[in-house]
């Protein structure tokens, strides 16, 4: 088994200890044993869940299994007493859960691809050393020992330890968060190092941006860091959200509640009815299934599934593209909001912020690669006189010591080649400096290339003016001043003084303060026939009595939209965290100016590897920067956030976010910057990786939650006023004159009635209530409490009033419809059940004004949501088609009404609404008296 530590260890005890040979490698029979052993170089792929599991799993909800048993029962009564054609009741239920289960299906339909997108980022070849030959082979096929050859360009095979690096430089931003590319050498660390901090280490599925190098490979598979995080991942269960805990626990308690009132009931009638005879008891059974319909509210779970599907739409018009649709619910109730720094919080543009030179200091705006930008003076006045003429030297030699491009690609400018050099590129485009200018006049003629020994690269140019050569040096401050002998001032050098020296040190010392990466520039000019020569010894001749130009500070830059984002995440209650594998200084600094932390304490994984579960949750709580983090820290910090009650959104872009993003209650991918292993993991994919939008779609869930609150409250205050009247019904039933020749039980509404309203007449009214305008001050508010339940105590008691009066007045009115009760009637009994049904459904109709608050009267804002008016049209006119239609009268058992009869029930109805205001009336006088 190869050494867990090759970091640490010298590259002959790592080549050694792998039985390798670093000039011929590994022979083909070795690495042919070797694969059998290791397996192959790719990562472990879960087994696709089947569509048909994966549809099936839509029927595990409580509300939806009570649906089935419903419908289970109704079909095996058809089948016994054959009195329709078809089950009709059965067949409604069923239609309504085929229906939701589809939606959600279909919004679920992708499979968990994360293992697979891990996969698609390996490389597919590698260049080897077998047998003393250097060749292409698979790179499934590397294994631990094989000496590999990696250039600019090269995504790597496999881990490995390095044995030879010519300048090399990787790019680990997705792996670790690091936002710069990492320096390669070859040097042993003493101590242990994070994944970030491991500079003698390239990492499978990385790419050397720079510089090329050897390496001994000591992991692949899934014992390679990648594959490390792929078995994160599949050890990260699916989290329930809050709404589906909620709704899970609704559904429970609604079972709960229709078993108890069918064993009341059925014991109610049993006791008070003679019951003999198997016709009374299928009478009794047929009582139960009409309870069970009453109580469940059937359309429910479409509804909830169809609002969410319209939350979706609008996110999708506001950039966030929702994978899974409990997503959007749980956004809203998001508490802490935990953000990836590199690409998320930040450009991952680096950029030019200061350049300091002999005659002051000049501060370059803008962000990222767009040559956009303000230059100033640090005192904010305009550039001129020998400051210009500086700031033109020092900008144009980094520009010409660089071998990196900018272009611009359909308007979105993008960096070929290192960000470093990128970045000052941009900067020299921002002062006016053209490049085929800048060509023109200095042609480069040769190259001392980088190198991690000599921390400085230096280029060769042909001044077409002054007909001279002219070196460009650009490095580490203290490596480029040990070769300075003088200072630019203006257009003239100076001499550079020992008090000069440690002065420029001083202000890299500042620079670095404020989490800037500093480089300096210099320059030498030579005679016009310089030229390179041997590389091995070229820096020592050109790179000696260089002018010393000026120091450049530059940083991957916030996003000019997060402080504002964040200021609104604060203002909504919700905390913002600050979690990175780039450096603290630099974490904390760019926390600090987008208003994430006050301070400037950030806390590193290694830190965190030396807490107790105790103080690691003492410490989530208080701290609000993370640095130099690893996967398994992420989710530590999660799952403490988490312990502590908190909703967690955790937004983030690169591979090494997949696993937190996927155990958070809400994971947020970047969908521009983002990796497709962190976009599979999430619940969320923001379209243009803009933080702002995180904000934008909190709100939009807090909406969503806030609209099924309203239609919750509506459907269940409809089932309990349908269960009430059912109840009560049967119950006085000979008090009403609710009886029938025979002695047989009679309902107060058919089964078939009360799954009409609640499927057709309450379907549109929910819907809309689902698209109601968000109401004002909604991210001025604290995030909904995590153990607060989806209905509330309020909610209940509201609800339950209102099934008090919808019961009492369908009662009412089919008491008058009635001969023989307590006001005496004069009608048959399929026109009282015609007129209780058409009375239930408009106070249904009615209720849905009163659903949109507990607290505001009705009629605020109400026509504000033209949608709302236009659904209680239809389901008024699916009512008229009910009651008129031959066809339906036979399977709805309905009369024709006449116009008095419209007006009585519309009149009885409306009283819903006149009773709801008086007890909102009341308790915003109550809550008044108590701000007082």
């Amino acid at each position: 088994m190869p050494d867990p530590t090759p970091y640490r260890q010298s590259v002959e005890h790592v080549v050694t200890g792998l039985g390798t040979d670093v000039t011929r490698g590994l022979t083909e029979d070795d690495a042919s044993e070797r694969l059998r052993r290791y397996g192959r170089n790719e990562l472990a792929a879960a087994e696709p869940v089947p569509a048909w599991r994966r549809f099936l799993a839509q029927f595990q909800d409580v509300l939806v299994l009570l649906l089935l048993v419903a419908t289970g029962i109704s079909v095996a009564l058809w089948a016994y007493e054959r009195d329709t054609a078809l089950p009709y009741e059965g067949i409604a239920i069923f239609a309504v859960v085929l229906l939701n289960a589809t939606m959600g299906y279909i919004q679920e339909v992708r499979a968990e691809a994360a293992v697979a997108a891990l996969r698609a980022m390996s490389a597919a070849d590698a260049t080897v050393v077998r047998n003393g030959d250097r060749r292409n082979i698979p790179a499934t096929n590397v294994v631990p020992g094989d000496i590999i050859l990696i250039e600019e360009g090269d995504t790597v095979p496999a881990d490995a330890r390095i044995v030879e690096s010519a300048a090399m430089q990787t790019a680990e931003a997705s792996l670790t968060g690091e936002s710069l590319p990492v320096i390669k050498d070859t040097a042993a660390l003493e101590d242990a190092a994070a994944v970030g901090d491991r500079h003698n280490m390239v990492f499978s599925g990385t790419a050397v941006t720079y510089g090329h190098g050897v390496a001994v490979v000591t992991a692949t598979g899934m014992r390679t860091e990648m594959g490390r995080i792929a078995g994160l991942l599949d050890k990260t269960g699916d989290e329930s959200t809050p709404l589906q805990r909620q709704l899970d626990r609704t559904g429970r308690l609604l079972g709960l509640v229709v078993m108890v009132i069918a064993v009341v009931m059925v014991a109610t009638v049993i006791a008070v009815e003679d019951i003999s005879g198997l016709g009374a008891i299928l009478d009794v059974l047929i009582l139960g299934v009409a309870l069970a319909v009453a109580a469940v509210p059937e359309g429910l779970p479409a509804v909830v599934t169809a609002v969410l599907s319209l939350g979706v739409q609008r996110m999708a018009r506001r950039n966030a593209i929702v994978r899974h649709l409990a997503a959007v619910e749980t956004l809203g109730s998001a508490t802490v909001i935990a953000s990836d720094k590199t690409g998320t919080l930040t450009t991952n543009e680096m950029t030019v912020r200061a350049v300091v030179t002999a005659s002051g200091r000049v501060n370059i705006e803008g962000s990222g690669y767009a040559p956009e930008g303000a230059v100033r003076r640090d005192t904010g006045e305009a550039v001129d006189g020998t400051l210009q003429v500086e700031l033109e030297r020092a900008l144009a030699a980094a520009d010409r010591a660089s071998n990196a491009s900018v272009q611009n690609d359909d308007g979105r400018w993008i960096v070929h080649g290192d960000p470093t050099e990128g970045a000052l590129l941009v900067a020299a485009r921002k002062i006016g400096l053209r490049p085929e200018a800048l060509e023109a006049r200095l042609p480069r003629v040769g190259e001392v290339p980088f190198s991690s020994e000599r921390k400085l690269m230096s280029t060769l140019h042909h001044d077409t003016e002054r007909q001279q050569r002219v070196v460009f040096t650009k490095g580490a401050p203290d490596v480029v001043l040990t070769r300075c002998s003088s200072e630019l001032l203006g257009n003239e050098p100076r001499p550079l003084t020992a008090a000069r020296r440690a002065e420029i040190l001083r202000t890299n010392d500042g620079l670095a303060g404020e989490a800037l990466r500093t480089l300096a520039i210099a320059r030498r000019r030579l005679p016009g026939d310089t030229v390179v020569g041997h590389a091995a010894t070229a820096g020592d001749r050109l790179e000696q009595d260089l002018v010393f130009v000026g120091l450049i500070g530059m940083i991957d830059p916030a996003r000019p939209e997060a402080a504002a984002a964040v200021a609104r995440a604060r203002d909504a209650g919700i905390r913002p965290l600050m979690i990175t594998g780039d450096h603290p200084r630099t974490a904390s600094v760019i926390a600090r100016e987008l208003g994430i932390a006050d301070d400037d304490r950030a806390v590193t994984g290694k830190e965190l590897d030396g807490m107790s579960e105790d103080m690691r949750a003492q410490t989530v709580s208080e701290v609000s920067v993370y640095a130099r983090v690893s996967p398994e820290h992420k989710l530590r910090i999660v799952d403490a956030l988490r312990r502590r009650g908190a909703i967690v959104a955790m937004t983030g872009d690169g591979v090494n976010d997949a696993p937190a993003l996927k155990m958070a209650d809400i994971g947020v991918a970047m969908g521009i910057t983002g990796t497709d292993v962190s976009k599979e993991a999430a619940d969320i994919v923001l379209v243009d990786d803009n933080f702002a939008t995180i904000v934008a779609a909190v709100e939009e869930g807090r909406a969503i939650f806030a609209n099924i609150r309203k239609f919750l409250r509506y459907l269940l205050s409809s089932n309990i006023g349908e269960v009430l009247t059912m109840f009560f019904g049967v119950l006085l039933a000979d008090r009403i004159g609710l009886t029938a020749a025979g002695g047989t039980v009679v309902l107060p509404l058919l089964a078939t009635q009360i799954l009409w309203i609640n499927l057709i007449t309450d379907g549109p009214p929910a819907l809309a209530l689902g698209i109601d305008p968000p109401e004002r001050g909604l991210m001025n508010r604290p995030p909904r409490p995590a153990d607060e339940a989806v209905i509330t105590q309020v909610m209940w008691r509201g609800i339950a009033f209102v099934g008090v009066v919808m019961a009492a007045g369908t009662l009412f009115v089919l008491d008058r419809s009635l001969p023989g009760g307590f006001v005496e009637g004069a009608g048959d009994l399929r026109y009282g059940q015609t007129m209780a049904f058409t009375v239930l459904m408009l106070f249904q109709l009615f209720n849905v004004l009163n659903a949109r608050s507990d607290e505001e009267s009705a009629f605020n804002g109400l026509f504000a949501n033209r949608w709302l008016w236009a659904a209680l049209g239809l389901s008024l006119a699916l009512q008229v088609v009910v009651v008129y239609a031959s066809g339906l009268q036979r399977a709805f058992g309905t009369v024709a009404l006449s116009g008095g009869d419209w007006l009585l029930c519309a009149g009885v109805a409306s009283t819903v609404v006149w009773s709801r205001e008086l007890t909102k009336a009341i308790t915003r006088a109550r809550r008044s008296s108590r701000h007082a």
